[in-house]
């Protein structure tokens, strides 16, 4: 063991939502520890400052992908991007946490050493200069998908004389007043750009393969802004969160268990929007609801624009791009001046960071997810994905909490080391990590972890219970193993060959 400590207990990579949820909840609940979030980008944010396409809001409410320490002060709570940044943006000045954050700085690999007790971390700052940092223990904030490349559907648009523009890597000068726009996919991307995209453009056209699942709820609760109007506002809060949790989680399970009830009431809805001649193909998916996320649509705003005759949807697929828009395989032309390819992200696991342990390059494919936040025979890292039934920060915030326990156990007990044991022979019956048929986990599920049938092996997608266990059950579960270095280093074989 080297006799110096790491330069921070907690390395935290990634300052969006769930790299500033961390550092939050170690200001509370870990107060003397040190820590700092290395932000590969200029700007705090994550997600909320990547994305700058017309419109970009939130497909949760706010009351439930805001934090569970901190109120959602705003009226609507389907907010728009530099709503949600002005609210991380105070978290972080208000609790002490900007000093922590290091932008310009990508983490590129990270390597556990189990006889010091520390991954030795690699990382890149500004001007390609390299530098090398020690921790303890790593969290994980990077998020799910690659910031770097979008998902490439292999179009080819080398004929198409227009610009053709990817959400994800938006110009902050593009020109679209009174220009024909053709946004390519139905996600929640393509359902935000339309309505947003119409209100200059001379028309929005939205080209889907499938449909998609679409629900339409005020962007303003008011529930929500009542409850703050007769009670005190952390309380309002509370109640509220609690009650959209339930609401999320009704509504899930009924449209797993009563598929045609919901999708009845979708569609009536639809056609309360649009009136009873909508084009009832354009709305309805060859797959339950939930099946995939549904695609929320806050004030109707998309019906709205269609009915105006500003947007339109069209289903089909796409022959070739022409010097003026597409072909598809019908023969329809749709015109375009400007091609917008929502088309979906491309995942990433551990924010593409090279993890190794003891020099030996970790497979997460081959791990098993621990309580939905560590991984099998992986010392002192944790990571969140977040729901894909609700909202992201839900997780964020149990695992935050989760992890800052297993710090204070560690400092208890004297010990600086938490490792998940899964045995070499354990038996376990594994599970689809996901049960959602969307293309982007689709296509990512060969480097997804292993989730197994029972927990806590598995990547849950029950909020309610995994609350109640991750916050009420003991830290030293007696899978969750705490070691001194000495001890672990007399270990070292075992251990991986039971991670093998």
């Amino acid at each position: 063991m080297t006799n110096t400590p790491p330069d921070f207990d907690v390395l935290i990579v990634g300052a969006g939502i769930s790299g500033i949820g961390m550092a939050a909840h170690m200001e509370m609940m870990c107060p003397g520890r040190t820590y700092t979030i290395l932000e590969q980008r200029e700007n705090l944010g994550g997600t909320w400052d990547l994305f700058r396409y017309p419109g970009i809001r939130s497909d949760s409410d706010m009351h439930t992908l805001g934090f569970v320490f901190e109120p959602w002060k705003h009226e609507k709570s389907i907010a728009d991007g530099p709503a949600i940044l002005d609210y991380l943006n105070r978290i972080v000045d208000e609790r002490g946490i900007r000093s922590h954050i290091r932008t310009n700085h990508k983490v590129l690999s990270a390597d556990w050493r189990e006889d010091e007790a520390r991954w030795h971390v690699t990382v890149q700052m500004a001007h390609g200069q390299q530098t090398l940092l020690t921790a303890n223990f790593i969290y994980l904030g990077s998020g799910y998908y690659d910031y770097d490349q979008a998902y490439d559907p292999g179009f080819d648009t080398g004929e198409f004389k227009g610009q053709v523009i990817h959400p994800q890597f938006w110009p902050d000068d593009l020109d679209y007043a009174d220009k024909r726009v053709l946004v390519i996919g139905s996600g929640a991307t393509a359902v935000t750009i339309v309505p947003s995209m119409a209100a200059k453009a001379q028309h929005v056209t939205m080209l889907q393969r499938t449909p998609t699942w679409m629900f339409s709820r005020p962007a303003k609760d008011a529930f929500a802004n009542f409850m703050r109007k007769v009670l005190p506002e952390k309380l309002a809060y509370k109640i509220t969160r609690w009650k959209n949790v339930r609401m999320q989680d009704f509504a899930f399970k009924l449209a797993r268990s009563k598929p045609e009830r919901v999708k009845k009431a979708l569609k009536d809805a639809i056609e309360k929007s649009l009136g009873p001649d909508y084009d009832e193909a354009s709305f309805t998916p060859p797959y339950d609801p939930w099946d995939q996320r549904l695609c929320l649509v806050p004030d109707a705003d998309l019906f709205e624009a269609m009915k105006a005759g500003k947007a339109s949807i069209v289903t089909g697929r796409i022959a070739r791009f022409t010097e003026t828009g597409v072909e598809l395989e019908s023969g329809e032309m749709i015109q375009a001046d400007i091609i917008v390819t929502a088309t979906g992200l491309k995942l990433a696991v551990t924010g593409k960071i090279a993890i190794s342990q003891n020099g030996t390059p970790v497979d997460f494919s081959q791990r098993f997810y621990y309580k939905g936040c560590m991984f099998s025979n992986l010392p002192n890292l944790a990571v969140v994905f977040g729901y894909l039934n609700a909202s992201w920060t839900l997780r964020a915030d149990i695992n935050s909490e989760f992890v800052c326990r297993v710090l204070n156990r560690m400092q208890e007990t004297g010990t600086d080391i938490a490792i998940p044991v899964l045995p070499e022979n354990h038996g376990l019956e594994e599970d689809n990590i996901f049960d959602f048929s969307s293309g982007y986990i689709q296509r990512s599920l060969h480097i997804m972890p292993k989730s197994a049938v029972s927990y806590p092996w598995r990547l849950n997608q029950e909020y309610v219970a995994d609350r109640k266990i991750m916050r009420g059950a003991d830290v030293a579960d007696g899978i969750l193993a705490f070691r001194k270095a000495e001890a672990a280093s007399s270990q070292l074989p075992s251990a991986l060959e039971a991670a093998e």
